[in-house]
């Protein structure tokens, strides 16, 4: 009996601590992690029954870091606290008097939409007017008009406006549901979401209703968002791209910038984009889809690098190996011409990409084969969606390598005929600075879960074909060209090794099946240093007028976020 009461003791006596435990972690949690949310509704001035104040979850960008090595966290999709005015119309004395007062201080207050609701006798609350400073609350609060009223209301702000908005999205209606539309508000809903909305909770039923959940369940659901983008970077991008825009008159135009190693997004934009903050005055729909991740563009000579390296991983050709360039080659009846039609005679591998000569990718293409050039432009993954954590992403076209005509895999040799989305094809590229490795492009480092715990995103990395000793040679090619053909030389860097290639192709006709004589798109790529590449670099721009090469298009700018990059992160020489 008495070591049977000494053990219900013990057992009463640990249910006890857990529960102070448990208890006291409660605390811990509404005091101080979420001790803003409480500190507000204990603060209230104005107080609606009516409904919830909205609540979500931050997400951030992160700039580089100097004094530690994260950074610090920039605000990039938030809340902000304002007001919004409502009317009991049965308490309305006189509705155009009542006009008359309220439009000295919302000097936008449409006449007739308020008398329309203030006329609305049955109806005891009807919205007249949101996001109102505290300053016009408090002039219409102190005017006492009766049926007026002042509630405090959240909602979502992006400090930044446009930048970036592609990557964050928005928060949006779909019916009667308020939630994330489009980018990370929406591949990372559930994390911003709060499910509790509504910060008039009693102190103590919040802590005792949630010792349950505490105890059995995972309650890491909601969070922040911390994403890989550098806001002054994302900046220094999206002011290149508007400048091509601007002088080119593009009919779109994007830009990614990655750490080749791991797939980390230091920016990412397209133009034509949009301010979140007021999203309804964007005409067409299809401005809010990312084109990075949602479209798909034959790029043209950006692919010849992947061919390139693949005959050179195979050993079918050498930089040396040379042939004989007539300006043209026959395949199948059909003649493949150099962008200017001008023979060369007897030129080499390294001239081939210097030049950018498509009669010389065609023979790199017929000394590897069909079978060997689909396996290793497969191998690339252009086949299969990056797992990207944005949303919609889309397949690439790349059917063509599955044809048994020979001209299907000449053309896709200098990039024509095979169509990837931008996030593809940077990933793609990147492979040839990092050893072989296809990274996952990703704009997400973390999540900061409310219960003070947080999740250290992981992605993995799989193998293309080529080996790292290839892609040091195809690194190698690549300087040269940079070093030899951009700007005639001029652009070379000093003190650092660059690898590029240009790329211009035709744009294809989807109601003919053919290509537009007189519309391109040009394509720039570039990794630096090098040789241990910190930054990959790729842009392009569709249907730009009054220019027709895109190392025109795109060489200075190019260099102009090169030379940023290298002196912002204070990248050492490589050579």
């Amino acid at each position: 009996m008495t070591y049977s009461f000494i053990g219900r003791s013990r057992i009463a006596l640990f249910c006890l601590i857990l529960f102070s435990l448990v208890l006291t972690a409660r605390l811990f949690l509404v005091q101080v992690v979420r001790g803003n949310t409480y500190s507000e509704s204990a603060d209230r001035q104005y107080v609606t029954s009516l409904g919830n104040v909205y609540e979500r979850g931050t997400i951030f960008f992160q700039s580089k870091g100097k004094v530690n090595k994260d950074g610090q966290f920039i605000a990039a999709a938030t809340q902000t606290t304002g007001f919004k005015m409502a009317i009991d119309p049965s308490k309305i004395i006189d509705a155009e008097e009542t006009y008359q007062k309220l439009s000295q201080t919302i000097t936008a207050l449409n006449r007739d939409d308020f008398i329309a609701k203030a006329k609305k006798a049955n109806d005891p609350y009807e919205e007249i007017a949101s996001r109102l400073s505290k300053g016009e609350a408090d002039a219409i609060s102190s005017q006492k008009i009766p049926g007026v009223h002042i509630f405090k209301e959240k909602w979502r702000f992006y400090p930044g406006g446009s930048l970036a908005s592609h990557a964050l999205g928005l928060v949006g209606y779909k019916g009667s549901e308020l939630g994330g539309r489009y980018g990370l508000e929406r591949s990372y809903n559930k994390e911003l979401s709060r499910n509790n909305n509504s910060p008039y909770v009693n102190f103590f039923a919040e802590v005792f209703s949630n010792i349950n959940r505490t105890l059995f369940t995972d309650e890491r659901g909601e969070g922040d968002v911390v994403t890989t983008i550098e806001p002054t970077v994302q900046s220094f991008l999206e002011k290149k791209l508007t400048e091509v825009l601007e002088r080119y008159q593009v009919d779109s135009i994007g830009g990614i910038i990655m750490n080749p190693a791991d797939g980390s997004i230091y920016a990412l934009g397209s133009k034509p984009d949009f301010n979140p903050n007021d999203f309804s005055q964007v005409k067409k729909v299809s401005t809010f889809g990312n084109p990075l991740v949602e479209n798909v563009l034959e790029f043209g000579s950006v692919v010849k690098p992947l061919v390139m390296a693949s005959a050179l991983d195979a050993g079918v050709v050498t930089p040396e190996t040379t042939y004989n360039d007539r300006g043209s080659v026959i395949v199948e009846k059909k003649e493949i011409f150099n962008f200017d039609k001008k023979a060369r005679g007897t030129v080499n591998m390294q001239e081939v990409l210097n030049q950018s000569l498509n009669t010389g990718m065609v023979f790199v293409e017929q000394k590897l084969g069909k079978e060997k050039l689909r396996e290793y432009l497969l191998s690339y993954g252009i086949k299969d969606k990056t797992g990207i954590d944005l949303p919609n992403e889309t397949n690439a076209l790349v059917s063509n390598l599955n044809s048994p005509r020979e001209i299907e895999y000449a053309n896709a040799a200098f990039g024509q005929g095979i169509a990837l989305t931008p996030v593809q094809m940077i990933r793609a590229l990147a492979s040839l600075s990092n050893g072989g490795n296809l990274v996952v492009p990703h704009v997400v480092k973390k999540v900061n879960y409310i219960d003070g715990t947080s999740k250290q995103m992981t992605y993995p990395v799989i193998r293309a074909k080529i080996t790292k000793e290839t892609g040091e040679a195809i690194t190698g090619m690549l300087v040269n060209v940079m070093d030899k053909a951009i700007k005639g030389g001029a652009g070379k860097l000093e003190h650092f090794s660059v690898a590029v290639k240009t790329g211009t192709a035709q744009v294809a006709d989807n109601t003919t099946g053919g290509y537009f004589e007189d519309r391109h798109t040009h394509s720039f790529f570039g990794y630096f240093p090098a040789y241990d590449p910190k930054f990959i670099v790729f842009l392009y721009a569709v249907n730009p007028r009054g220019v027709q090469y895109a190392a025109t298009t795109w060489s200075d700018p190019f260099l102009d976020i090169t030379k940023f990059l290298l002196s912002y992160y204070e990248i050492p020489p490589d050579r």
